[in-house]
């Protein structure tokens, strides 16, 4: 099962795909792994025995409780994914179970893929000393993939903000196990274009 649509994707298409999508692709033993960092993910023996790969991105885009602020209202907004080929309905709330839809243009046809929201973590420890907010998407039936993301931004104790894309996954489905390698490409590019857009969201003066 592929989602497929010739033109952008409506609402009504995204509606539809979810629909039919059904549950998680992935193990559940697996859910909410990547609330972790990338060094606990290489830990985790079982990852790379059952088949997923890491990938992961991590970009300084700013600093102090302003620049912090700006980006978590661009990762609850969906303004990460504001690429011409690539976008989430921005109606989209960011909460736990709710379900969504990555559309991607890839050479003729759109792409949907169903994702639902596993955890979203929004925290600030003793002092302000570290603050974070962050979430995870799961994969869903009909998904190429099968697997996790999450997106995060963070400000450490050096009031250095950091935007980071963390991810475990695999083909699911003949399309994405021969074309893997080119799927990796894509993924490593999707987190550079996304670090771009929304260092552009921070820095514009009407956000």
């Amino acid at each position: 099962m592929v989602f497929l649509s010739w033109g952008r994707p409506s609402p009504q298409d995204q509606k539809a795909c979810i629909h039919k999508s059904g549950t998680f692709n992935y193990d559940d033993k697996y859910k909410g792994a990547t609330v972790k960092s990338l060094s606990a993910l290489k830990e985790e023996k079982g990852l790379s025995k059952d088949g997923f790969l890491l990938n992961n991105a991590r970009v300084l885009v700013g600093s102090g409780i302003e620049t912090f602020e700006k980006g978590k209202s661009a990762l609850k907004s969906w303004r990460h994914f504001g690429l011409n080929w690539a976008f989430v309905d921005p109606e989209t709330p960011v909460q736990k179970g709710v379900k969504f839809c990555v559309c991607l243009k890839e050479f003729f046809p759109w792409l949907m893929m169903p994702l639902q929201v596993v955890y979203v973590n929004d925290t600030r420890t003793a002092k302000n000393r570290v603050t974070s907010f962050g979430f995870g998407s799961g994969t869903l039936q009909g998904h190429l993939l099968a697997g996790e993301e999450r997106f995060s931004i963070e400000m450490d104790e050096n009031n250095q903000v950091w935007y980071e894309i963390l991810s475990f996954s695999k083909p699911a489905h003949i399309l994405s196990f021969v074309g893997y390698p080119y799927v990796m490409l894509r993924q490593k590019y999707f987190a550079h274009e996304s670090s771009k857009v929304l260092l552009k969201h921070i820095n514009s003066p009407k956000s």
